[in-house]
């Protein structure tokens, strides 16, 4: 695996159809696409195509909440024993975090987040830090989301080297 996208948990759409990154004005499967990450149009029903690109997706917690707010510190922590023995387990080159927030839980931080690749690692691997694509999410603009996400593109690419196959 190439890059493990981790998302917070499951939007309704997204439990409703049973993909990931499923609402309506999600722009994720949009961004994917135009970033270069994958070659081909592909919609929130086809991702469990993603492996095929060495891709693999997950979500911290497994609860479908229509936001974040109900969701409780004792699923954020269990989420994150699940999601450091998914990562040892698969070894991934790098683990993506789709959110600022989701990053901000995971690592306790506070203040400004850069976008893209963190000093931090996750289990052993990279870190990378994607803004979220919902169409909720006012923080960043779609020009500065195709810009992360190319960014993990052109990371993954360069750190392909002895891994290509």
């Amino acid at each position: 695996m190439r890059v493990l996208l981790v998302g917070i948990n499951p939007g309704v759409r997204s439990a409703a159809i049973g993909h990931h990154f499923a609402g309506y004005s999600n722009r994720f499967w949009k961004l994917l696409h135009e970033s270069g990450l994958v070659p081909e149009a592909i919609g929130a029903e086809d991702d469990g195509r993603l492996p095929e690109w060495g891709f693999g997706v997950t979500n911290l917690i497994p609860r479908m909440t229509p936001g974040i707010d109900t969701l409780r510190p004792d699923e954020y922590a269990a989420g994150q024993r699940t999601l450091r023995r998914k990562v040892r387990r698969w070894k991934p080159a790098v683990v993506a975090f789709v959110g600022v927030s989701l990053y901000r839980v995971v690592f306790a931080k506070k203040g400004p987040i850069s976008l893209g690749l963190q000093q931090d690692t996750f289990e052993g691997a990279p870190v990378f830090v994607l803004p979220n694509p919902s169409g909720r999410n006012a923080n960043f603009t779609y020009a500065e989301m195709l810009a992360a996400f190319t960014t993990l593109a052109v990371f993954v690419r360069a750190e392909r080297g002895p891994r290509a196959r």
